[in-house]
């Protein structure tokens, strides 16, 4: 059997093989009883459009790239960040027919700026995608930047001047929860921060600060303890942070595996959660609910964040690049069990 071709979707809808060709890449004006009789057509005629043909028309591959830290590379990987973003690029992806490249990077590696180089210059994609931490390092960006193919940066530290940009509140958000705690009457607040290298945790230490300002308590340096993003570094800040003459009566990770981490300490001291000690986190991976009590944290947009980055890629290949600046997209707030009423 030969063959199906565009001609033959044409003729059986009665139309011009550009309107077949316009329906087929979703272009918008074409009214839809026109895209709706098109669409009859090709799955009558069970009709496969030549990706090849299309690309080599177009001049456009049809493909986004999307650089991430490989998890991997931790001592305690933790795959839903990953996830998360791969969900909300292919969302975007899929409405326009395009495809998703993923490439994980071991951004601890010095070549990691030429690797990414190099895939830029095989593949050829439309557009990368940059996810932190990659998108705050200055040699992986600017390795990106010189192959002159058009980038997002999801969720850098500080907003670039001539770039566009997508990113969550981390600092409002993390007022937020601080100001929470307060209100359940806890008025020695623990902080662990991240990983030094992932600039949002910088914003996020700073959102606790805020709250605290906000609250009329007094930040304590000996309250705050850094970690590296991992279950174990919570663990080992959880009982520096209890082991102090008067500890904490609420402990605010910035990660959930942290948090976790300080579950497990807590847990192994016999210290009820939340009636003893209220924990909280930030993203919302799927850990938050896998730990008991299930965890209050805060609820980081990451599908939709990288949906709007893979979109803003697309648009700039189909018609113009998005207007630089920051488009931040609000993370919220979601209350579980491991937090309650400071003790009396």
């Amino acid at each position: 059997m030969s063959r199906v071709t565009i001609e033959d979707v044409a003729k059986l809808a009665g139309v011009s093989i550009k309107t077949v060709s316009r329906v087929v890449n979703r272009e918008p004006n074409v009214r839809p009883a026109t895209r709706e009789k098109v669409g009859h057509a090709i799955a009558r005629l069970n009709y496969r459009p030549n990706l090849s043909a299309r690309n080599l028309a177009t001049q456009r591959s049809h493909l986004i790239v999307l650089v991430y830290d490989d998890p991997g590379q931790y001592e305690a990987p933790s795959c839903g960040y990953v996830i998360r973003m791969q969900q909300g690029a292919l969302r975007a992806c899929r409405r326009q027919r395009y495809e998703l490249l993923i490439h994980p990077c071991q951004s601890r590696d010095a070549g990691v700026g030429l690797e990414i180089r190099a895939l830029i210059e095989q593949v050829r994609p439309d557009g990368v995608l940059v996810a932190a931490p990659l998108s705050n390092m200055s040699p992986i960006v600017e390795a990106i930047a010189e192959t002159a193919t058009p980038f997002v940066r999801l969720a850098p530290g500080t907003e670039v001047a001539g770039e566009f940009s997508v990113a969550t509140d981390d600092r409002e958000s993390c007022a937020g929860m601080t100001c929470y705690l307060a209100s359940l009457g806890h008025r020695r607040i623990g902080f662990i921060s991240g990983n030094p290298s992932h600039r949002a945790v910088t914003t996020r230490l700073d959102g606790y600060r805020d709250g605290l300002e906000r609250c009329g308590i007094r930040y304590e340096a000996a309250l705050v303890v850094a970690g590296d993003n991992s279950v174990h570094s919570g663990e080992v800040a959880a009982e520096s942070l209890l082991d102090l003459d008067a500890p904490p009566t609420a402990i605010f990770a910035a990660n959930d595996d942290m948090a976790a981490g300080v579950l497990r300490i807590a847990h192994a001291r016999g210290i009820r959660v939340p009636k003893d000690l209220s924990v909280a986190g930030f993203d919302d991976s799927p850990l938050a609910c896998h730990v008991f009590p299930e965890l209050t944290t805060i609820r980081q947009p990451l599908a939709r964040m990288a949906e709007r980055a893979a979109q803003a890629l697309i648009e700039a290949a189909v018609t113009q690049p998005p207007s630089p600046g920051r488009e931040v997209i609000a993370s919220n707030l979601v209350i579980r069990g491991s937090t309650g009423p400071a003790p009396r």
